[in-house]
């Protein structure tokens, strides 16, 4: 029986989604044990001929990013709880720091049963990039999408799908969850009805992009986190408070005293409070039922 309803979701899938092609799963450069999604099999919309270009990596970082992808991390089978995470690395939209905020995340969710995906999406700011903001954006709805479509793979609730960004990756995320600005699919690709707001939404110290002009009280919970002494992206979430309290929607908020920007998950930093700021983000998802079985 369970084999059967396995076949029928492919079936559907391919029916439905044609383009996916049920996306490509391959091993992840660097990373045995991982797979890899491409957002788009085929290349990205309108630069096809680029897909197969290598990315460039060194140490803590990754750019020249052509073929945008999801990166799987899964937790333990007696830890996984149905909840999922996309996570967006931040970098200024010049490069990605894939490690200290993307690896690092995704065991970290894993560590409390929940499933992370850390983007891999273009980067509009790199030296010499043939991209725009809309394509950044293109990236970051597909990926959730295509976590949605593809749920059932990962034994994932459809109504437990978070998104979560650092810094420029805040940008992005705020762009996907506040649906601004609105959409326009990219040309010759058939218009994906799959809802691409997230369930809730996670920014971590985000860029002033990330503040929409208005938030409605459709806007997914969120909480958020930033130091008070960081002159570039503190600012962002006192703004984002005031405008959920306004339209009646939950949210978190922790504005540590110091710590400026870019401590990432935490692990590296001397201070007690950024040490240990994963667990008040554990303790909300707990509070509002995203880690329950």
């Amino acid at each position: 029986m369970f084999n059967m309803k396995k076949i029928l979701h492919v079936i559907i899938i391919t029916l439905l989604f044609p383009d996916l092609l049920f996306a490509q799963l391959v091993p992840s450069q660097g990373e045995d044990n991982k797979q890899v999604i491409y957002l788009w099999p085929g290349g990205a919309p309108g630069f096809e001929n680029r897909k197969d270009e290598p990315e460039q990596a060194k140490d803590w970082w990754v750019k020249n990013i052509h073929n945008p992808s999801l990166t799987v991390y899964t937790p333990p089978k007696e830890k996984a709880n149905g909840a999922a995470v996309i996570i967006c690395p931040g970098g200024g939209h010049r490069e990605l720091v894939f490690t200290a905020e993307g690896v690092d995340a995704a065991e970290y969710f894993n560590s409390i049963g929940v499933t992370a995906f850390v983007l891999k999406y273009r980067l509009f700011r790199e030296e010499n990039s043939p991209y725009k903001q809309e394509h950044t954006l293109q990236d970051g709805r597909r990926a959730v999408r295509l976590v949605r479509q593809q749920a059932a793979t990962w034994n994932l609730d459809t109504s437990r799908i978070g998104l979560m960004g650092f810094s420029a990756g805040g940008e992005l995320a705020g762009w996907v969850a506040f649906d601004w600005p609105k959409e326009e699919q990219p040309k010759g690709v058939k218009m994906d009805a799959t809802k691409s707001k997230p369930d809730f939404l996670v920014l971590v110290y985000p860029g002033p992009l990330a503040v929409p002009p208005v938030i409605d009280s459709n806007a997914p919970p969120l909480f958020m986190i930033a130091a008070n002494d960081d002159e570039c992206c503190s600012e962002p979430i006192v703004k984002l408070l005031q405008m959920y309290r306004k339209a009646n929607v939950r949210t978190e908020v922790h504005l540590y005293a110091q710590g400026k920007h870019a401590f990432n998950m935490g692990k590296r930093s001397k201070l007690q409070t950024l040490n240990t700021w994963p667990q008040r983000l554990t303790d909300w998802l707990a509070d509002n039922g995203y880690l329950k079985k």
